[in-house]
């Protein structure tokens, strides 16, 4: 099997990697942070890249690209742990592209792909446990339409979005729905995240609705999947950049009059973070290339990935930590976000033990192993 990258992919990666280096340092990202946690400049240049378009189909002035594409732009983000959502765009677009109606597409898509409307996923509730089939929102149809009755919790950069979609019960089924910001009977209350972003719990009492479709569930399970992917693959580029910066310090500092790198305990402690960040890479490739496959083998694939990730995420991000000693931890050392950045993507679209669970669950007589 060929893993080589096409010219345009490769394209696509420097592209974004040269925005990363220059457009957005350590110094900006914490501006960033202090003002609330996501950049509207920031975002409006990611769009001028055509990374908000990258699964719209470029009849609705989308780039009409596919996964790996995806996976290529959110290793380069992840690099310089950027702040904004775009992996919510991502999901946005794939996610209207495939399941809602004409009228509804035409008049979202185009807005999504210029960066003019951030669409982000709600989906999240507080007794839910990341199982997407419980949902306690509810949704009713009347003469003027969809209302829903609705509690939404750590939704990305919830009070900064356009509009949301989100899952609610139709008659104890399942059906995915696209609420507007500013609609009557929503409120919002935004906060600060772990890593430095933004995120909001969203309230809803007879909110108007557009019906996305019927088949919630479906839908919903290929939302989360593509967040996965993304997600797998942002922390690759954390991982990576984590790993360098710790190379660097390690070559730096000293001890007994040597570079500390030279020390035979911490070169073992080093080849085991690298060997984690290759299995979290191969596992990226995997997802990636899993994300268009049938509904069944994306689901296992994603839990299998996640899984996967998760190990290295904290493996990474303890081990280095320590090989730092003290600075490691401190705000003023850019190593200390690349962790808290990890600490935060383990536990998005389902911890680690979540997704073991749904291995588990998963696995048929071969264990695994050949499916």
């Amino acid at each position: 099997m060929d893993f080589d990258f096409t010219d345009d992919q490769e394209q696509l990666r420097d592209a974004v990697r040269k925005w990363v280096d220059k457009g957005y340092n350590f110094e900006r990202r914490s501006a960033a942070v202090k003002a609330g946690g996501f950049s509207q400049q920031a975002f409006a240049e990611l769009a001028e890249l055509g990374l908000c378009g990258l699964y719209i189909p470029e009849a609705n002035d989308g780039m009409g690209m596919g996964p790996v594409e995806g996976m290529v732009v959110m290793e380069e983000l992840g690099r310089g742990i950027v702040l904004e959502p775009l992996v919510q765009s991502l999901i946005a677009g794939a996610v209207l592209s495939g399941y809602a109606p004409e009228a509804l597409q035409s008049s979202w898509l185009p807005k999504i792909a210029s960066g003019e409307a951030l669409v982000v996923l709600a989906y999240q509730e507080r007794a839910a446990r990341y199982a997407l089939d419980a949902c306690q929102a509810k949704a009713t149809q009347g003469a003027a339409g969809w209302t829903l009755v609705a509690s939404k919790s750590v939704v990305p950069a919830g009070d900064q979005a356009g509009a949301f979609i989100m899952p609610a019960t139709v008659d104890g089924k399942l059906a995915l729905f696209l609420v507007a910001q500013g609609a009557s009977g929503l409120t919002t209350r935004g906060y600060g995240t772990q890593d430095g972003s933004r995120a909001a719990d969203l309230t809803l009492v007879d909110t108007p609705a557009a019906l996305i479709t019927l088949d919630g569930l479906t839908a919903l399970e290929h939302a989360v999947d593509i967040g996965i992917a993304a997600t797998c693959a942002e922390a690759v580029g954390v991982l990576d950049k984590t790993v360098t910066i710790t190379a660097e310090y390690m070559n730096m500092r000293k001890q007994f009059g040597v570079a500390i790198s030279s020390f035979q305990a911490l070169r073992h402690r080093m080849a085991d973070v690298k060997m984690q960040l290759e299995l979290a890479r191969s596992m990226s490739y995997y997802a990636a290339l899993k994300l268009n496959a049938p509904a069944p083998e994306r689901r296992a694939a994603m839990a299998r990935a996640k899984y996967q990730l998760g190990c290295s995420m904290r493996f990474v991000g303890q081990q280095t930590v320590q090989m730092h000693g003290g600075i490691g931890i401190t705000d003023e050392y850019i190593g200390s976000h690349y962790f808290k950045k990890l600490t935060q993507l383990e536990m998005t679209f389902g911890d680690s033990m979540h997704h073991l669970a749904e291995v588990s669950s998963r696995m048929q007589d071969t264990a695994g192993v050949f499916a």
